[in-house]
C-alpha cells in the first residue's frame, strides 16, 4: 500500500497512537503538541504528515492544518526550494489562469479539510482564521512543503502544484518505498514534556468564540529573522500607510552561526532563536487589537508576517527552523529573495527622506550574512542586489585575531569590493544623489560617530555624516581589541565580535560610492527605519 493509498483510509489509519507521538518527536527532535491526526503514513506505517488542530491548546488560531514531518521528505522539499522551484511555480500562476484556478480550487479543499478536522477534534470552528489556508494559496507558493502536505494528506489530484513538487523529489523520496532507515535518532528516550500530549480541547472557552469587528486602523507585527538578529515591530497602520510604533524589539540570537562553514544550522542556534520567538509570541498575544465596539482582538496570522533571510536560504536543515516557528507563532516563515529583502528594506528605510522626484537613492541594509544593495525614487525601486557579504559572515570567515591583523582586513576587504563589483553589474550605484544606511552594523557606527555614551535612536534616526566622518569611526571600531568595544555603552552585547566586520563592510562601501560619484556624494544618512518596518507596510 503507497503512503498517499494509506492516507486515505480513514480512522484508524490516521489515529495517532503514543508510538506515533514518540515517531513525530524523535522526526521533528523535539516534543510533539497539538497532533490530531496522522495525515499520511509511509508504507511501512511511520508518519509522514501530521495534522494539527485549528487552534491550538494555547489558544492561538493555527491555519497550518497538514505539516511534514518525515526528515528526508523535508530535506527534498527544502532542496526543491532552494533551486528556485518556488520562484517558477509564482511565475507560472501568473501567467497560466488553469493553473491558477487549480491552485485556489487547492485552496477551498485545505480549507474544508481543516474544518472538517476543526469538527472532529472539537474545536469548531475558528473564525480568525476563515478564508486564511497555507503555503501561500489560493494567489502564491511561499512554502513547498505546505503543498506537498496537503497532498499527501489529500491524495494525488488535489494539490496540482504540492503533486508537481512530489514529483520533484522522486530523486530523493517516493511513496512507493520506506526511507525511514537511520533517517532519525532511533536511541534513547523519546523529546517529551507535559505540552507534549495535550490536545485542543485544553481550551473550551475558546471554541467557537465570535470574532470581534476590527477598528479602522490595523494592528499588524512584522518579524525579521536575520543571521545575527531576530526583530519585532508590532504596529497601528492606518487608512494612509503610516506605522505608528506599539513594540520594537530585537534579540541577538546568530541564528546564522557556522551556517557559512557547515551549510546547516547549529542547535543552540535554533534553541536561541525559538527562545526569542515565544517571547515574541507573548508580545504579539499581549497586545491584541482594540475593535469598534469597545472590545479587543487577537492578532491573527493573517495579521503577522514572519520573513528570514540570508542564514535561512543558506541552511540545509532550515525545515527544523520553519516548523519550529510555526509551532510557536502559528504563522509560516517566508524565505524570501535577496531581491524582495532588497525591496522591502527600501520601502522602510525611504522614508527617512523627504521626497526627491527622480533623483535615485540608495539605500545599503548591512545585515549578518549578507548585504542589499537598492536603488529607486519615489516610485519605487528602480535595481537591487544582494550580495553575500555581512558582519557574521566575514567576521568568521577573515577576521579572527583580536584586534584582526592587517592581512586579515586585506582579505576581508577584497571579498567586500569582488562583492561590490558584482552589485555594479546590475546597479548603478555611481548615479544614485543620495545614500542611506540602516540596519544594526550601521546605527550602531552610527552611535560611535555621534558619540554617545547609551544608545539613543532618536538622536541616530535621520542624522547625517560626512563620508570622512563614518569611515574615522570605522576606522576606530576596526582598531578596537574585543574588550574595548564591549566598554562601549551605546554597544549590544551581542555586536562586539563581529561590529569590526561590519565597520570594515561600511567603510569599503562608502570609499567606493565617493569614488564611483566621482566625489558628489560626500554624506550619508542613518535610518532606523528598515526592513521591519517595509514587512509591516507589505501585510495584505
Amino acid at each position: 500500500m503507497s503512503a498517499v493509498a494509506q492516507s486515505a483510509t480513514g480512522g484508524e489509519a490516521r489515529r495517532v497512537t503514543e508510538h506515533d507521538l514518540d515517531t513525530l518527536s524523535r522526526q521533528l527532535g523535539r516534543p510533539v503538541r497539538d497532533v490530531v491526526e496522522i495525515s499520511a503514513r509511509c508504507v511501512c506505517g511511520n508518519p509522514l504528515v501530521a495534522a494539527t488542530a485549528p487552534r491550538l491548546s494555547t489558544g492561538t488560531p493555527f491555519p497550518t492544518t497538514f505539516y511534514l514531518t518525515h526528515p528526508v521528505i523535508t530535506s527534498a522539499v527544502s532542496r526543491l526550494e532552494a533551486a528556485g522551484r518556488m520562484n517558477e511555480m509564482n511565475d507560472r500562476l501568473a501567467a497560466d489562469p488553469e493553473l491558477a484556478a487549480a491552485h485556489r480550487a487547492a485552496h477551498e479543499a485545505y480549507l474544508a479539510a481543516r474544518a472538517e478536522i476543526g469538527r472532529t477534534s472539537g474545536v469548531g470552528e475558528v473564525p480568525e482564521i476563515d478564508g486564511i489556508s497555507a503555503g501561500g494559496m489560493p494567489e502564491r507558493v511561499k512554502c513547498l512543503h505546505v503543498l506537498v502536505g496537503h497532498s499527501l494528506a489529500a491524495g494525488s489530484g488535489v494539490n496540482p502544484l504540492g503533486d508537481e513538487a512530489l514529483g520533484g523529489i522522486a530523486e530523493w523520496w517516493t511513496v512507493e518505498r520506506c526511507h525511514c532507515d537511520g533517517a532519525w535518532d532511533t536511541s534513547g528516550q523519546a523529546p517529551e514534556k507535559d505540552l507534549s500530549r495535550h490536545g485542543p480541547q485544553g481550551r473550551p472557552d475558546l471554541v467557537g468564540r465570535p470574532a470581534p469587528r476590527r477598528s479602522t486602523t490595523r494592528r499588524v507585527a512584522a518579524i525579521d529573522c536575520g543571521t545575527n538578529s531576530i526583530r519585532l515591530l508590532i504596529a497601528d497602520r492606518d487608512a494612509k500607510g503610516r506605522l505608528e510604533d506599539i513594540e520594537r524589539r530585537m534579540r541577538v540570537v546568530r541564528l546564522g552561526q557556522d551556517v557559512d562553514k557547515t551549510g546547516k544550522f547549529a542547535p543552540e542556534a535554533l534553541e536561541r532563536t525559538f527562545a526569542a520567538a515565544e517571547e515574541y509570541a507573548a508580545l504579539i498575544a499581549g497586545h491584541p487589537e482594540p475593535t469598534a465596539d469597545g472590545g479587543t482582538t487577537h492578532l491573527t496570522p493573517a495579521d503577522i508576517r514572519f520573513v528570514a533571510t540570508s542564514a535561512t536560504r543558506d541552511a540545509r536543515n532550515r525545515e527544523l527552523f520553519l516548523e519550529g516557528i510555526r509551532e510557536r507563532l502559528g504563522v509560516e516563515v517566508e524565505v524570501i529573495s535577496g531581491d524582495e529583502e532588497a525591496a522591502l528594506s527600501f520601502a522602510g528605510a525611504a522614508s527617512v527622506l523627504p521626497p526627491r522626484g527622480s533623483e535615485l537613492t540608495l539605500v545599503v541594509d548591512l545585515g549578518g550574512g549578507s548585504t542589499e544593495f537598492v536603488v529607486g525614487d519615489d516610485d519605487g525601486v528602480q535595481a537591487a542586489r544582494s550580495v553575500d557579504i555581512g558582519c557574521v559572515r566575514l567576521t568568521e570567515r577573515h577576521l579572527r585575531s583580536d584586534p584582526p591583523t592587517a592581512e586579515e582586513i586585506a582579505a576581508a576587504e577584497v571579498d567586500v569590493n569582488a562583492a561590490i563589483d558584482l552589485v555594479l553589474e546590475t546597479v548603478p550605484l555611481g548615479r544614485a544623489s543620495a545614500v542611506v544606511g540602516v540596519a544594526g552594523s550601521i546605527t550602531t557606527i552610527t552611535a560611535f560617530a555621534l558619540g554617545l555614551e547609551q544608545y539613543d535612536s532618536s538622536l541616530i534616526h535621520g542624522s547625517r555624516h560626512s563620508l570622512d566622518a563614518f569611515r574615522d569611526a570605522c576606522d576606530r571600531l576596526l582598531a578596537m581589541s574585543h574588550n574595548e568595544r564591549a566598554a562601549l555603552g551605546f554597544m549590544h552585547p551581542g555586536r562586539v565580535d563581529v561590529i569590526g566586520a561590519g565597520a570594515l563592510v561600511w567603510r569599503t562601501i562608502l570609499s567606493r560610492l565617493e569614488e564611483l560619484s566621482g566625489g558628489s556624494l560626500t554624506e550619508a544618512v542613518t535610518s532606523e527605519h528598515d526592513i521591519l518596518d517595509g514587512i509591516a507596510l507589505s501585510i495584505d
